[in-house]
């Protein structure tokens, strides 16, 4: 994927002004920054969903601002927006089954893959249970097990681990860390307001501020520049008797 000069504007309010970056197979991104800060604009804009006022998004080696270039890419696009997009009548695995059959998977690969993200994702105990009575934790499970069917080449992560409790949040940045980094076949793009998450996940962060980016880089390059203070971490062995 490759961004250039996004500018994104609404009348005289400008949400995203002069955003660049690329990413290759194997890499994570994460776009920091405090709510308003332009990150979900920069989603909208970068998954087709709204047009971008000036510069292009490039996903592979299609200009997503045309109608042609944009019936391309978005195959290769997996987007699990920051508020749930699901059918409150239907059980886990119902959704998943919806979205691989709008992904085009094939009839054959269909329930194996499907399967597969319910295991994958810990929802095997709640398959066939209704969306309206999942937890807020799961639901945002199930979100991220339909962006990522299919194996896609590119896969945007709005805030996912909003609402999810600190097991259930450990467990999803394993996911996320094998679909990018460890398996080196997907790249992934998140929000978030948590350094430790981007910590943990990315490969590269920029800070978002206004629209525009105010840092950019490794994690490790973002906290010796602008970090203060120290960090401790303690390792803890349970004895048995």
């Amino acid at each position: 994927m490759r961004v250039s000069n996004l500018h994104k504007s609404y009348g005289k309010v400008t949400a995203v002004q002069r955003a660049s970056f690329g990413l290759e197979y194997g890499e994570c991104f994460a776009l920091l920054g405090i709510s308003g800060a332009g990150k979900t604009t920069c989603f909208k804009t970068m998954t087709g969903e709204i047009y971008p006022s000036s510069g292009s998004v490039h996903i592979l080696g299609q200009d997503i601002t045309t109608s042609s270039g944009f019936a391309i890419a978005r195959k290769q696009i997996g987007y699990c927006p920051q508020f749930d997009a699901i059918f409150e009548g239907l059980t886990v695995k119902e959704h998943l089954q919806i979205y691989s059959s709008l992904k085009g998977i094939k009839k054959s690969l269909r329930e194996r893959m499907v399967e597969k993200a319910i295991k994958d994702m810990d929802l095997t105990s709640y398959a066939d249970i209704r969306a309206n009575n999942l937890s807020g934790g799961n639901k945002r499970k199930m979100s991220v097990a339909m962006a990522l069917l299919g194996n896609p080449a590119l896969v945007f992560l709005d805030e996912p681990s909003t609402g999810v409790d600190p097991q259930a949040k450990r467990f999803m940045w394993n996911i996320v860390s094998k679909v990018s980094t460890l398996r080196k076949k997907s790249a992934v793009i998140i929000t978030t307001h948590s350094m430790e998450e981007a910590e943990a996940l990315c490969t590269k962060m920029g800070i978002m501020v206004g629209g525009e980016f105010k840092c950019f880089g490794s994690s490790q390059h973002v906290k010796d520049k602008f970090g203060t203070g120290y960090e401790i971490e303690l390792k803890i062995r349970t004895l048995t008797e």
